[in-house]
């Protein structure tokens, strides 16, 4: 009958048990506050559960790529770029540290190589710049 009813008056559904003389829902601030207590306690729950399995899973994982390395003689991903990273640390040391090596002749180190380079310039420029710079 209340089917009928609720069809028969269109949206006017929870309007429809009141008139038919249903009991009207009672809400209970402390009995909201107690469901999702317990709806937040199962989520809690559910979320661990799957941490669990997720953990377990990536144990598994671990073993089996373990076995691969022991089989195929590999290194675990971290100690490989551990391993890389001090490698390129004592290349940059070495750089650093290491003694220079000897310049070779014609370099511009020689003063004597400067002081023909300065006079070939100084032909060049005219006479009162000349005498400008060699003051």
């Amino acid at each position: 009958m209340n089917f009928v009813m609720k069809a028969a008056m269109g949206g006017a559904g929870k309007d429809v048990g009141k008139m038919l003389g249903g009991e009207e829902e009672e809400k209970d601030p402390e009995a909201e506050k107690e469901k999702e207590e317990e709806r937040q306690e199962a989520l809690k729950q559910q979320e661990d559960e799957r941490k669990d399995k997720y953990n377990k899973m990536e144990a598994e994982r671990e073993k089996v790529r373990q076995g691969i390395r022991d089989k195929y003689g590999l290194k675990k991903r971290e100690e490989a770029e551990a391993e890389a990273a001090a490698a390129m640390e004592q290349a940059s040391e070495g750089s650093l540290t290491r003694p220079k090596k000897a310049v070779p002749s014609g370099c511009g180190d020689d003063g004597e190589e400067e002081e023909s380079i300065m006079d070939t310039v100084m032909k060049y420029l005219p006479g009162p710049l000349q005498d400008m710079l060699k003051k």
